[in-house]
């Protein structure tokens, strides 16, 4: 007996549901005909700034208490803290991986000649201290993300923080390939 009145609640729930959405889009469209006829009738062509560009110097979303502030910083060339903070991140990133391209085309020279042992013992300490280096500044770029999401206004903005540990392991795999890419044109 239960299970019939929760169908026929259901039932009726769903009715009502139907009967919403159909009025919902009924009146969604006969706003979009009224706006379409105003079009074609030239009613927006007499409009206050009709054909101006738009004013974008204000920012609508902005907090009236720091619009003031945000003024002062780009008339002198400056951004808020978290964009500033973004083009570091940025920039360490950049400077990361182009050491790790660097780092592997030294590799890739170094281990396309024979060399004696005590070449390859300094290039092994060479190796484990960029490792070293490469972790300490993704380290330091993740605190940076961390620093970067506090500040940021919204999440929408917000950055990945990055796996140190993934990033090393794709810091090693492209030495590493280097080194497998010079070794097999050796014996080629």
């Amino acid at each position: 007996m239960k299970e019939k009145s929760l169908e026929e609640e259901i039932k009726i729930k769903a009715q009502q549901s139907r009967k919403l959405a159909r009025y919902m889009s009924s009146t969604q469209d006969l706003v979009e005909r009224q706006i379409e006829k105003a079009q074609k009738e030239g009613k927006f062509n007499s409009l206050p700034g009709a054909g101006q560009p738009l004013n974008l110097q204000e920012n609508p979303f902005e907090p009236p208490e720091l619009r003031m502030m945000f003024k002062i910083l780009k008339d002198n060339d400056f951004a808020p803290y978290w964009i500033e903070l973004g083009k570091e991140i940025d920039a360490a990133l950049d400077k990361l991986w182009s050491d790790v391209d660097y780092f592997a085309r030294y590799t890739s020279i170094f281990y396309r000649e024979r060399r004696n042992t005590q070449a390859y013992k300094r290039y092994e300490k060479k190796r484990a201290h960029f490792y070293f280096e490469s972790r300490l500044r993704l380290e330091e770029i993740n605190k940076k993300i961390l620093d970067y999401n506090l500040h940021c206004p919204t999440y929408q903005v917000g950055r990945a923080n990055i796996t140190v540990d993934d990033e090393m392991y794709r810091v090693i795999s492209i030495i590493e390939k280097a080194i497998d890419e010079a070794g097999t044109t050796e014996s080629e």
